[in-house]
């Protein structure tokens, strides 16, 4: 094993992902509500000054939302290549793709709600 061959392989690992990152938010508009949505997380999570336990949470349920996204563009994506003509199938796996990120998201939600709104009222 090459030492140098195998830290560029990781470096470029992490590159392909950014990258991957980066396109997601410049093309999917929900890619950029669910960052707007972190962004006003973290800001309140700072001026209602969460516990180590409630970043957490909040972290978590950031991530999964997040996640979920990318997997769903990554799915649609797949699904355009494969079926680029209209196929009520190919629909039904975007939808059901796209419904796992709502369910996420709702729950990051109820979270939110759970963790914040005792602070604000």
């Amino acid at each position: 094993m090459n030492p140098k061959k195998e830290c560029k392989k990781l470096i470029n690992s992490f590159k392909y992902a950014i990258q991957g990152f980066i396109s997601s938010f410049k093309t999917e508009r929900n890619m950029k509500i669910h960052i707007l949505a972190m962004v006003i997380v973290v800001i309140l999570g700072i001026i209602y000054e969460l516990n180590r336990t409630e970043w957490c949470i909040c972290i978590f349920a950031i991530t999964l939302v997040i996640a979920s996204e990318l997997f769903n563009t990554a799915i649609e994506t797949i699904v355009d290549m494969i079926s680029p003509q209209r196929n009520e199938k190919a629909k039904l796996v975007k939808d059901i793709s796209a419904a796992a990120v709502l369910v996420f998201a709702i729950g990051a939600a109820i979270v939110g709600l759970i963790i914040f709104l005792p602070k604000i009222i």
